[in-house]
């Protein structure tokens, strides 16, 4: 028995959504799980806390508190640069996890989710530093940043999902 042309489009979607949410993934995995290499030592971030192998960056807006600490321009940008990365990190995943399950739809859910799946990486990273030394820094910026960004796919996907998809 033939699919329904429309059931077929729905799964040939669904199965393209699914392999670019992998792909995705698995890039997230590769940044955020491979040790980092010492190419940015000449960068200092401020209030970084050495404890051992294991670096922690603990301070809240860690960006703006030591904005004047920077000592170029280029410091400032590379720390500002970072959160605004920071957001873009989950934002593809989110996205694209909203068109394949309504469990996470809601601002407060993707938000949650946001901070669940950063809070995961972080704690990730904390673990690999001790078993390898993949200098790798914890910080608070990334959880709030990584959830504004699963924030704001939500958002754009009730856009998406009212201007394109019928």
């Amino acid at each position: 028995m033939a699919l329904p042309k429309n059931l077929k489009n729905l799964l040939h979607h669904r199965t393209i959504i699914w392999l670019a949410l992998t792909a995705y993934a698995i890039a997230i995995a590769v940044m955020c799980f491979t040790p980092q290499p010492k190419l940015f030592d000449s960068i200092h971030t401020p209030n970084i806390i050495m404890w051992g192998r294991l670096r922690l960056l603990l301070i809240p807006f860690n960006t703006i508190v030591s904005m004047t600490k920077a000592v170029s321009l280029f410091e400032l940008f590379w720390f500002t640069l970072q959160n605004v990365m920071n957001m873009l990190l989950l934002f593809p995943l989110v996205f694209l996890l909203h068109f394949l399950t309504d469990k996470w739809h809601g601002y407060r859910k993707s938000f949650v989710l946001g901070l669940f799946i950063s809070l995961t990486i972080e704690v990730t990273q904390l673990l690999l530093d001790l078993a390898i030394d993949a200098n790798r820094v914890f910080e608070i910026d990334d959880i709030w940043t990584n959830a504004l960004g699963a924030l704001i796919a939500y958002f754009v996907y009730r856009y998406v999902k009212m201007k394109f998809v019928r």
